[in-house]
């Protein structure tokens, strides 16, 4: 099946916003134009989108847990010498 999207140029999507975030909550994408050129494509999130969201999430509460490991000062030289 093929998906027509809505284009609108970003002038008529400045005003019309909240209308096009209704049409992409119910599963439609919205090209946007600018000078009749694209700029941008507004889509749905997908379940995708929201698994790696709670990976991203989960990785991040992860490290907060970890204790901070103090191994001292060291100067931009040192940090990308070869052989370490």
């Amino acid at each position: 099946m093929v998906r027509i999207e809505e284009a609108v140029s970003a002038a008529d999507a400045n005003r019309r916003f909240s209308e096009l975030l209704r049409t992409v909550k119910d599963g439609r994408s919205v090209l946007v134009t600018s000078h009749g050129k694209p700029v941008a494509r507004i889509v749905p999130i997908t379940e995708h989108d929201r698994t790696s969201d709670g990976a991203r999430a989960a990785l991040l509460a992860r490290l907060r847990a970890e204790p901070v490991a103090n191994i001292g000062r060291w100067t931009r030289d040192e940090l990308y010498e070869d052989g370490l």
